[in-house]
């Protein structure tokens, strides 16, 4: 039987079906790579699906060969550069990530045994987007290939992410696919000429053509009409582009931050202070007092000596605070590996470690916004990086830790967003990853955020697509927000960003430099930060159903089996 099913298959199918495999890599590939391709992305899963029929009807096994190789392809090819900053760790995102994607689509072919028709590229649909909508809460989270991120670069195209998000394109995707897809197996199966009539052939076409258009017409009609609220504040952002391979061990923290400063007092020299003859209190005059307020903004972890318990103990934060009384109005935003000690028996939690005996340290990746005054707020950043920052299900991994030397990052990060201040003006910052997560995003303007900001350090990846696509993500959250994003990365690329997801300037890769400019303030609300993810939560309740139904048909069948042999003896 074996010998017989081997021979029934075509010669030339398995090479036929890694072409459709390779062809499928490098559709869903492009929106990544290149400006300007997320279209590719609305016909990318047709050689995936095709590949799938043709392997279907000729009954051949080890499919799961074909649609894993494609994911592996698919995720090798865009998220290669993970590997510059841990080897180990790229390899194991692009396998288990793969293997998810594989899982969903080994999923749909089972389901196929049990529904007919449609059903089942509706199941992989939902099922997919619902698994996309849960792994954004997940410890262990890499939602990187979202298949909306396809269009980040195709901003006029998604202007209507407002009301939907991210997964509005996920949808979107999956949508033209299934269409274009059924199409095409109705003229391959010749129902197209023999089973549909006229109306239901225009009918058919008339839908595929609006699922295609009808997005990309609302969202240019949406971008050219846009009003941007003009309601500016002044923005420094600083880039001191200095390696973070070196950071930490070749050069002092003193002189990184005399690198900093150097930067901002040669950029708002007409912001300086000018202090009054025979005043030795140090007070600007009241002529110095017509200055509005101005954020400067340097990148995630500039420095490591900030102790939350007591920020006067921290050099950088003493010598910061120093500098800023000479510019009167303007707060300092700056990242930092900061962290909180306790004398106690017992650990504050299971990411602290032990430094002696009933003393004990937390780790956060924190963003603090300081002034001349002293004047001092703190975010500890949580959505944090597996591995390198944080480690998963922390109840038990900590004592694995414990036992392995301390191999895991174990940063604490706050359970819920918090706003920082520009003076009285509240904003929020999204340090580093936390960028991705579009619903967590919308938790800082829901909080009364009127700008937002992002501070990242992307020289771990070298010169590869990865900082080019985390840039782009921050446009999809300008544009899901209505919010202005001024990002400083510590190498680049800086960016201010408008509400449109346009990037109004930014700076060059791996060079010293700043931004002066202003964002735009913004107190509306978009349909997607009142009611967040709505896409996300319908498509995983319909999966709900469905899986449901599919659960129920396998229990009828099996007993229905049964039944049968019964009779037969």
């Amino acid at each position: 039987m074996k010998r017989d099913r081997i021979q029934s298959v075509p010669s030339g199918t398995g090479i036929l079906l890694w072409l459709l495999v390779l062809l499928f890599a490098a559709m869903m590939s492009l929106p990544f790579l290149v400006p300007h391709c997320g279209f590719t992305a609305l016909f990318g899963f047709i050689p995936l699906l095709c590949m799938e029929r043709i392997a279907s009807m000729l009954k051949m096994r080890k499919v799961w060969i074909y649609h894993y190789s494609a994911f592996v392809l698919w995720n090798a090819c865009t998220t290669f550069w993970v590997c510059n900053a841990t080897v180990g760790g790229g390899i194991f995102a692009i396998l288990a990530n793969s293997l998810q994607m594989s899982l969903i689509f080994g999923l749909f072919r089972f389901s196929k045994k049990y529904f007919k028709g449609a059903l089942p590229y509706i199941f992989l649909a939902v099922m997919w987007i619902a698994w996309e909508r849960v792994y954004f809460d997940l410890d262990i989270s890499w939602p990187w290939l979202v298949l909306g991120n396809a269009f980040a670069r195709s901003l006029q195209s998604i202007q209507w992410y407002e009301f939907t998000g991210s997964l509005g394109g996920s949808l979107w995707i999956w949508t033209v696919n299934l269409l274009v897809f059924s199409i095409m197996v109705s003229l391959s199966d010749g129902s197209w000429a023999f089973r549909y009539n006229a109306k239901a052939k225009i009918t058919l076409v008339s839908a595929c053509a609006v699922a295609v258009a009808a997005p990309f017409v609302l969202s240019k009609i949406m971008f050219d009409s846009y009003q941007e609220k003009q309601d500016p504040v002044d923005v420094l952002v600083v880039q001191p582009n200095i390696d973070p391979y070196q950071k930490f061990e070749a050069m002092p923290q003193s002189k990184q931050t005399a690198i900093l400063l150097d930067q901002i007092g040669n950029s708002v020299p007409d912001r300086k202070a000018v202090m009054p003859e025979n005043d030795s209190t140090g007070a600007a005059s009241a002529a110095d007092r017509r200055f509005g307020p101005m954020l400067v903004i340097a990148p995630e972890t500039f420095t490591n000596d900030i102790i939350t318990n007591d920020f006067s103990r921290s050099y950088t934060y003493r010598r910061f605070i120093n500098f800023l009384k000479e510019y009167p109005g303007t707060d300092l935003l700056f990242g930092a590996s900061s962290y909180t000690y306790y004398d106690r028996p017992e650990a504050p939690s299971y990411n602290a470690r032990q430094v002696r005996d009933g003393r004990w340290v937390e780790s956060h990746n924190s963003a603090l916004v300081v002034d001349g005054t002293g004047r001092t707020e703190i975010f500890h950043k949580s959505k944090l990086v597996v591995g390198v920052e944080m480690m998963p299900y922390p109840a038990f991994f900590s004592k694995v830790d414990n036992m392995l030397g301390g191999v895991f990052g174990r940063c604490v990060g706050q359970d819920e967003v918090s706003l920082l201040h520009c003076g009285n003006i509240p904003f929020g910052c999204a340090v580093c990853y936390e960028s991705v997560y579009g619903e967590y995003f919308t938790g800082y303007v829901r909080k009364g955020a009127r700008f937002m900001t992002v501070i990242t350090n992307d020289a771990w990846w070298g010169d590869t697509p990865g900082y080019r696509q985390h840039l782009s993500y921050s446009s999809l959250r300008a544009i899901e927000t209505r919010r202005s994003i001024a990002r400083c990365a510590n190498t680049g690329i800086s960016a201010i960003i408008d509400q449109r997801g346009v990037i109004l300037e930014q700076t060059p890769w791996w060079e010293q430099a700043v931004i002066r400019s202003s964002v735009n303030m913004n107190d509306d609300i978009t349909l997607f930060v009142r009611y967040g993810d709505i896409t996300g939560r319908a498509c995983t309740f319909v999966f709900g159903l469905l899986a449901l139904a599919l659960f129920v048909r396998i229990v009828l069948n099996r007993k229905a089996d049964q039944g049968h042999s019964t009779r037969l003896r």
